[in-house]
């Protein structure tokens, strides 16, 4: 009897022993990371560094003679409507009519150029933008990485959340001269007084000549 109650307590301690070693250990604390919250306006970093200004000057002059080439067509068409409206009443019928016809297809000329013209830039200016969008990434990244923040916020959109943010949060500026450096593109030179400077957000193709309405 005395080994019966013996081997039923050594059978109970040993079945306590392994629903001890079964069972799982607490799990380690883990302290949480403390954020630390920046805010970036990233279109205007883009568009505000060295390169993106000389980007977006070079661009201009590219497409200057087509913008001046296209504001001589619509000058000439508005003399041509002057003219029409001034002689109009000592011309021929015939006469009248072939002028009109010519201000017509002259107009529908400029029209279609105007419209070639201004998509041509907006896809230039937009290649041009996510291309350096994407090595000013590379220094957001690095930069907020290097300074502990635990998130980057994009202010440039029109539907940011963000609804205030103190200015000591704001790593614009510093982000542009970081990509400075790193780029090594000198600062342009200054702007004549009502020349065309780089956009201040996502870079807007400056506007062709519009084209007159029939």
């Amino acid at each position: 009897m005395k080994r019966t109650f013996a081997l039923a307590a050594l059978l109970a301690s040993g079945l306590a022993l392994n629903a001890t070693a079964q069972t799982p250990a607490p799990a380690a604390t883990v302290a949480p990371i403390p954020a630390k919250v920046a805010v970036l306006a990233f279109q205007v970093a883009v568009a505000q560094t060295n390169e993106g200004q000389r980007n977006f000057s070079d661009l201009q002059k590219k497409f200057e003679p087509k913008r001046a080439q296209l504001k001589s067509l619509n000058d000439e068409i508005e003399t041509l409507k002057k003219q029409l409206q001034a002689q109009g009443d000592k011309l021929s019928p015939a006469e009248s009519a072939a002028r009109t016809k010519s201000i017509d297809d002259k107009t529908k000329t400029l029209q279609r150029s105007a419209e070639d013209a201004q998509n041509d830039f907006q896809q230039e200016i937009q290649d041009m933008y996510n291309t350096l969008a994407s090595k000013v990434y590379e220094v957001v990244s690095s930069y907020a990485q290097e300074q502990g923040f635990t998130m980057v916020v994009d202010v440039s959109q029109q539907q940011s959340p963000v609804l205030w943010a103190a200015e000591a949060t704001n790593i614009t500026q510093p982000i542009i001269s970081a990509y400075n450096a790193k780029s090594g593109v000198p600062a342009p030179p200054a702007a004549p007084a009502g020349a065309a400077t780089a956009p201040a957000a996502k870079p807007a193709p400056k506007a062709m000549p519009a084209a007159p309405k029939n």
